[in-house]
């Protein structure tokens, strides 16, 4: 044998990239399913679209500039180069141009699906994950961005998130426009000033109100002492720019007021105005109060391609029983791209649409206590005592199964040891035993292994205190009795 052949050879797995199996998977599936029956009763569409794009129908609105393909991966396939999609939007807006006339006007579609992203990886930052977004397409009434934003406050209800859990926080690029204006920076030749402007007004909440103020002037030294080199706005710029990320009021009409009189007679920032006082109409309609959507002047998005009212879902949670609250962050963006299908038409065609990070929000669940997000995932382990029983424990996961739970029986070898060693690898809730005593009398055994591990972490070495406590772990139950005695355990 060759010295190769004689060695594990293992690969190394690309950095960024997350491996997903069992419950995981799972809980992403279940969020997904529970997202899209919300946005289907709304009316809203599913839609499939490629993994791959041309890379020109992707756009220049890709972050990373300095990294190789502009945030993308991308190869070449004869003489065009095609990218793995970088969001669904941009395939969205191609789909739209190409079937547009067979498409009912307003067009309002769903899609969920992983999303690649050739950036550097972090804790939190993958480059692959899942993405569930919802978007309506031919519509530039506000209402339509206030009705992403109610329909998506529901989504996250449905996956377990408490109304009191998370808030929209809602802004307009046309403001922001308006107060650039302002400040001299209108024309096209400022476009990369004030993307600086924008991108120093999105790190509000890591560097703080000086830090910003500094991005926005000659530029700001970090704590690792590299510089970075700011907007070059003057003292009274950078002021009015500070005054109107800064303003905030427990209610959205308070914004709205304030905004009227920093924005004054600008016309592109009233125009933002009207759209922020449409959008807080509708919320207001539909139930959504302050303390679920308010608007906020910080909120920029990073796109390039928004051109009206952006928004986000930001999660701040109460950590079980100790009363302490948990700013997680945010777990969907989204906003209004009325320009984006006008690379391919030509013609300008208004949208706008939100996007859920599934996998940002299945960690959230999990560290957040939002529900066991992996509990219906866990199987039913039917134990094989007996190999010339097979069809018996084949015919319990049977029942079990057909009534919607989910469970498998042990087909490996080894002893009980062994077996329950499995179950607890595979994370499984409930472990079923029947044996020969407990076939002679009719019964089986239920373990109820989540339970069993609780106490055992509880009681640590005392024995006896875990024999005593055993018959809480551990029931007979009537042969016949097997399905409804699992799914009391699953409910508890």
């Amino acid at each position: 044998m060759s010295t190769i052949d004689s060695k594990l050879v293992t690969a190394e797995k690309p950095r960024g990239f997350a491996d997903k199996l069992g419950p995981d998977a799972a809980a992403e599936e279940r969020v997904v399913a529970a997202v899209g029956r919300v946005y289907e009763k709304w009316g809203f569409d599913r839609l499939e679209t490629p993994a791959i794009e041309y890379t020109g129908a992707l756009g220049k609105f890709l972050p990373d500039t300095d990294r190789p393909n502009e945030g993308v991966f991308s190869f070449q396939d004869d003489e065009r180069w095609v990218s793995l999609r970088y969001d669904l939007t941009a395939p969205l807006a191609r789909f739209a141009a190409e079937e547009g006339v067979n498409l009912p006007k307003p067009f309002r579609r769903w899609q969920t699906g992983p999303v690649w992203r050739n950036e550097k990886p972090g804790p939190g930052r993958f480059r692959q994950f899942i993405q569930c977004d919802a978007d309506t397409v031919g519509s530039d009434n506000p209402a339509s961005d206030a009705e992403i934003i109610a329909m998506s406050a529901e989504a996250l209800e449905a996956v377990g998130v408490p109304r009191d859990g998370y808030v929209f926080k809602i802004n307009s690029r046309r403001i922001l426009n308006g107060v650039l204006a302002g400040v001299g920076l209108a024309d096209a030749s400022a476009e990369s000033t004030r993307l600086v402007v924008m991108r120093a007004i999105d790190k509000l909440d890591r560097i703080g109100v000086d830090g910003v103020a500094a991005l926005l002037g000659v530029g700001r030294k970090d704590e690792s002492g590299d510089f970075t080199r700011g907007a070059q706005l003057d003292a009274a710029g950078v002021q009015k720019v500070i005054n109107f990320v800064t303003l905030a009021t427990d209610s959205r009409q308070g914004v709205l007021a304030g905004l009227e009189r920093l924005v004054g007679d600008n016309d592109e920032g009233k125009a933002g105005l009207k759209e922020l006082a449409g959008i807080d109409a509708v919320l207001s309609a539909l139930g959504v109060d302050d303390s679920r959507a308010r608007i906020d002047p910080s909120i920029v998005r990073g796109l390039e391609y928004y051109t009206g009212a952006v928004y986000e879902a930001e999660l701040t949670l109460t950590v079980g029983d100790t009363g302490r609250a948990v700013r997680f962050g945010s777990v969907g963006g989204g906003g209004r791209y009325d320009d984006l299908i006008a690379r391919f038409t030509g013609e300008r065609v208004p949208a706008t649409g939100f996007s859920i990070g599934v996998s940002r929000l299945v960690a959230a669940q999990a560290i957040l206590g939002l529900g066991d997000a992996n509990a219906s995932a866990a199987p039913v382990i039917v134990l094989a005592m007996d190999r010339d029983r097979m069809g018996d424990y084949f015919a319990i996961a049977s029942e079990l199964r057909a009534a919607g739970m989910r469970a498998e029986v042990y087909l490996g070898g080894g002893g009980m040891k062994a077996q329950l060693k499995y179950a607890d690898k595979r994370q499984a809730r409930v472990a079923i035993i029947q044996g020969g005593d407990e076939l002679a009398k009719g019964v089986v055994t239920l373990k109820d292994l989540k339970l069993g591990a609780e106490i055992a972490s509880k009681l640590g070495e005392d024995r006896e205190a875990y024999a005593k406590a055993r018959e809480q772990v551990q029931q007979e139950i009537p042969r016949a009795q097997v399905v409804a005695a699992v799914q009391q355990i699953l409910a508890r």
